[in-house]
């Protein structure tokens, strides 16, 4: 095996590692942006939606992979916080369509400045080629992957990693 081969296969599962607390890490400071503004994470999407004057909980629900009933969970909860109101849609009596009342507008707020300030401490001390870097090797990343899920059942891919623990152990 030549040397750069196996410094690369060295580097992969770190570079995996790496991946998972980055994927961690983000979790966790999007959980507590949302519980700063009294929200769990998914109420924060619904909001962000519904500001957005596009918000149909059904399309959200496909476009998520989440259930109606789990979206129509969210959203009674926001209503029970006060942080959004429903009315009849004009256009068709059928639809419902959603608002953010003061205390939902007040909210969003809340935690878009969170954000701002975080991306100014964070994100702002990258120089532009670290950037660059960062976004093209994850998009390039994530275009891999995608193609992963997309490959035929049975073509050559490793196998789960319980699958392999289980098998071996």
């Amino acid at each position: 095996m030549p040397l750069d081969t196996r410094h690369t296969e060295t580097l992969i599962p770190e570079a995996i590692l790496a991946l998972q607390e980055l994927t961690d890490v983000f979790q966790r400071r999007r959980e507590a942006l949302a519980r700063q503004a009294g929200l769990t994470v998914e109420q924060w999407r619904v909001l962000e939606e519904i500001a957005g004057d596009t918000f149909m909980p059904s399309l959200f629900a496909r476009e998520r992979k989440r259930s109606r009933a789990a979206v129509s969970k969210v959203i009674r909860q926001l209503l029970d916080k006060g942080i959004i109101r429903t009315s009849v849609s004009e256009r068709d009596g059928r639809q419902r369509t959603y608002h953010l009342t003061a205390a939902g507008r007040t909210a969003l707020e809340k935690l878009r400045s969170a954000r701002r300030q975080a991306i100014q401490k964070v994100w702002r001390k990258f120089d532009a080629e670290q950037l660059r870097h960062f976004t093209d090797f994850s998009r390039e990343l994530c275009r891999r992957l995608e193609a992963l899920e997309s490959a035929p059942r049975g073509a050559e891919q490793p196998k789960a990693t319980f699958e392999r623990k289980r098998k071996n152990g």
